[in-house]
């Protein structure tokens, strides 16, 4: 009979009045790792010295039930019940019936990718879509896909995936590899940096998200050519959105500062930095202390070598 796994997590449930403690958040991973019933102790290296008192559940009934039901007892003394959105579940509903079975050949996978234990409540967290993946048609290719085209060596593919899990819930088909191909007809030759830093660019929808970027900056008056340098000196600028972040920042960067393009484009930088907390503030008293720095050195510095500029006149 399939278990269904509550992800609704119970923040704090005042068993007594003055005691702070409470049930612990489990995911489907933890409950699957600590269960006694299931012994995977083979599979992971054993925490010694660390002793925990936990209240743990699992129930046939909805997670929406089981609140009610705590709700109903707890209110009258007083307490109150808190729960965050059933995450794992909205997102990947076919957790409701995912076998022991089934995760367990998933978390066993990905050990010998050379995952550990201690990342798999992360990712699982972050994508609760690879409990549910197929090994051969899913999983597997994205690892010979970071093997073979981006030249990642298997005992770095947990630097890798935990830098982005969102990798294993991507088709290499339909995603990673067109994404890939974009980048490098962009100009992207370093893999490594690819693989390592910038791997958010190759889950990326290029219609959707890469090309609407460059278009935007074009719209700006940048050549298509002057928007590639940018996007290859700056690759989080395919990440940054247009409402939230290219267009006030540039607007702020062309009525009130008075800049030109040149200086964007040799610091595309300036869209990383926060409009309000850094830009603003900073150019402000650059206007009061009347000296001019380059954009660069304006942002970039640290505060206290900002606060030597601006004593020293600039110089």
């Amino acid at each position: 009979m399939s278990m269904i796994i509550v992800e609704h997590r119970i923040h704090k449930i005042l068993l007594s009045r003055g005691r702070t403690e409470g049930p612990v958040a489990m995911n489907a991973f933890e409950l699957i790792s600590t269960s006694q019933g299931l012994n995977l102790s083979n599979l992971f290296e054993k925490q010694m010295g660390i002793v925990k008192r936990e209240m743990r559940f699992t129930s046939k009934c909805s997670a929406n039930e089981i609140i009610a039901k705590i709700e109903q007892a707890a209110g009258p003394l007083g307490f109150d019940v808190k729960k965050n959105n059933c995450k794992a579940l909205s997102q990947n509903p076919e957790l409701h019936t995912a076998t022991m079975e089934s995760i367990h050949s998933i978390i066993s996978f990905l050990i010998s990718k050379g995952i550990h234990q201690k990342d798999l409540p992360r990712i699982f967290g972050m994508c609760p879509k690879i409990l549910t993946s197929n090994i051969k048609t899913d999983l597997n290719p994205v690892f010979y896909f970071l093997l073979q085209d981006l030249q990642v060596q298997d005992h770095n593919f947990r630097k890798v995936v935990k830098k982005n899990p969102r990798l294993l819930t991507s088709s290499v088909i339909n995603q990673l590899k067109p994404a890939l191909f974009y980048l490098k007809k962009l100009g992207f030759k370093d893999l490594a940096a690819l693989a390592y830093q910038d791997s958010i660019l190759l889950v990326s929808n290029v219609e959707g998200t890469l090309i609407p970027k460059l278009m935007y900056l074009e719209s700006l008056g940048f050549s298509k050519d002057e928007a590639r340098f940018m996007v290859l000196r700056c690759p989080s600028l395919f990440t940054f959105s247009i409402e939230n972040n290219f267009q006030p920042k540039f607007e702020y960067f062309d009525e009130e500062m008075g800049g030109k393009l040149e200086e964007l484009k040799e610091f595309p930088q300036y869209f990383a930095f926060s409009l309000e907390n850094r830009i603003k503030p900073r150019y402000l008293e650059v206007v009061e202390s009347g000296i001019h720095l380059p954009l660069s050195v304006m942002l970039k510095s640290t505060d206290e070598d900002f606060r030597e500029l601006i004593k020293k006149g600039g110089g």
